[in-house]
């Protein structure tokens, strides 16, 4: 086997592109190009560092012919993991850069790792690092809270629960209109998520850009495969091509955030509305593969997978454990408690509790609760009060929203409250782009700044950047539910064609009007 055979196979069984290799060796794709055809050789410093990653000898690396090299691929000298073949979601020592600034930002005191964290996090991907992650991960576990943190955020409901403001009385429910809420809800929810997906990654220095040039800014309709010509195409970093566009879709193609609101109204069929946390973890397990599960919520799944239930499952080695994830499934619990914030928070704790943990769980009680009071109002302050109500007035995600509603009250205008999430919360970190606070920031000022304009309000979401399709689906959820789905126009919803696909077994491509007719069958009202 050839040098250029062995570079093309350590590369290709890593799924990684050319450009993946090349920027990670700090060479142009056209270098790797060069050697996997034959026509030149790495330099001594780049084979080094090629064997270095991939943990295998310099001979097997450069030897032809040897028979070591292939004994030395397949086996490594032991019978152990392919370290660099796994997904960075899948391995806790190559995400341990989030790992310590997540424990910081919850109070945890390992300041004095830091260095150890950020020096590990620099290895190469094989079975010491992998080691020395664990060991990381027994310093956080164990961590105390630092002194002089200012929060209190328990993960458990009845502590929860005793950290609760007190909730204002809400209008009664309407149940004349409710079917048209909730369908307003389910519609709302997949435009806002399609509008979101075609750009879901973009970072605002390249989506206001492109926005202007295609004449659609301030954001005020879907963004198009028309807009998307060659010298667009070649200009962005950021990859357009092959994204859902609602000029080329059929309805709403398959996304997670829509995947999560049909999992959970089988989760109420399979186990009615006192399932449990590890009820959902079995649905997960039963009706999705590992690959539809991103971030927190791959690892929750691998973690049922080696036998950890919730909540032991939303602890171990996640580093992701206050990122969006859980926010972007609340809506369901929301839809079925409609007047009952209350209810609804506890069934979304149920469900965030599976893969995580303060504030991360508090996004999703906390959507959940608007989405119950939004079935009884239309007002946006009463709906982002009621919300706030059911999480602890001491946490960080609480002190955000109200730092966003006091700043509308005061006249803050709307560019000066989006730049002040863009100040807190860094888009260009993966941390800082997927948590769940400046995420939720950003849904309660597209919801206030609105103005309860469903176009307006979703699109304002969608320009904020950070997690475009989660932020648009949700505040389309929101309102779709206050306003009923008689406040979305034609041109929102025709793309979307009363379809839904989803990569769920055996449910597939399902017709949202089917989906709204069987969350009637769940709703339970309190009088």
């Amino acid at each position: 086997m050839s040098i250029s055979n062995m570079i093309n196979k350590l590369r290709t069984n890593a799924n990684m592109s050319q450009e993946q290799f090349a920027e990670l060796f700090g060479v142009s794709r056209q270098s790797v190009q060069k050697w996997e055809y034959g026509s030149s050789v790495p330099e001594l410093e780049k084979l080094i560092k090629i064997c270095k990653y991939f943990d295998v000898s310099l001979d097997a690396l450069v030897l032809e012919s040897d028979t070591r090299i292939t004994e030395e691929l397949q086996f490594n000298k032991a019978v152990k993991p392919k370290y660099a073949n796994l997904h960075e979601w899948e391995s806790y020592s190559s995400n341990l850069i989030t790992e310590c600034q997540q424990s910081m930002e919850e109070g945890l005191d390992i300041a004095p790792y830091a260095d150890v964290f950020s020096a590990v996090s620099r290895l190469p991907k094989n079975e010491i690092k992998k080691k020395l992650g664990d060991i990381l991960f027994e310093v956080v576990i164990n961590a105390k809270t630092a002194e002089g943190y200012k929060y209190i955020e328990p993960s458990a409901l009845e502590e929860i629960k005793n950290l609760r403001g007190s909730a204002k009385p809400l209008p009664p429910v309407d149940e004349s209109m409710l079917e048209v809420k909730i369908h307003g809800a389910w519609l709302g929810r997949v435009i806002g998520c399609l509008l979101g997906k075609t750009i879901e990654g973009i970072k605002t220095d390249e989506l206001i850009p492109f926005l202007k040039e295609t004449g659609n800014y301030p954001l005020h309709r879907y963004i198009l495969h028309s807009d998307l010509n060659d010298d667009i195409l070649n200009k962005y970093k950021f990859r357009f091509l092959n994204r859902s566009c609602a000029d080329v879709v059929d309805g709403m193609p398959v996304d997670d955030d829509t995947n999560y609101t049909v999992l959970a109204q089988k989760i109420i069929e399979k186990y009615g509305r006192d399932f449990t946390a590890y009820d959902v973890s079995r649905v997960w397990l039963e009706l999705q593969g590992k690959s539809a599960y991103c971030t927190a919520e791959r690892v929750a799944f691998c973690n049922f997978v080696k036998g950890f239930e919730p909540p032991a499952s939303a602890v171990y080695q996640n580093p992701y454990r206050e990122w969006i994830g859980a926010q972007i499934r609340g809506d369901y619990f929301g839809y079925i408690n409609p007047g009952n914030p209350e209810l609804a928070a506890e069934m979304a704790f149920r469900d965030a509790s599976i893969s995580h943990i303060k504030n991360g769980i508090y996004g999703e009680m906390f959507v959940a609760a608007m989405l119950a009071a939004a079935a009884c109002t239309d007002n946006i302050k009463e709906i982002i009060l009621s919300g706030l109500a059911q999480i602890p007035h001491t946490s960080r995600l609480y002190e955000a929203i109200t730092d966003v509603l006091t700043g509308f009250e005061n006249g803050v205008s709307q560019a000066d409250c989006f730049a002040d999430i863009h100040s807190r919360y860094d888009e260009y970190t993966s941390h800082g782009w997927c948590h769940t606070i400046p995420n939720a920031m950003i849904v309660a000022a597209a919801l206030l700044y609105g103005g309860g304009d469903f176009g307006k309000s979703i699109c304002m979401a969608v320009e904020t950047g950070f997690d475009t399709d989660c932020n648009g689906a949700t505040v389309g959820s929101v309102l779709g539910m206050a306003n009923g789905m008689e406040c979305i126009d034609a041109v929102w919803s025709n793309p979307i064609n009363d379809t839904l696909h989803t990569s769920i077994f055996g449910v597939g491509t399902i017709k949202i009007s089917d989906a709204v007719k069987n969350t009637m069958k769940h709703i339970k009202i309190s009088k």
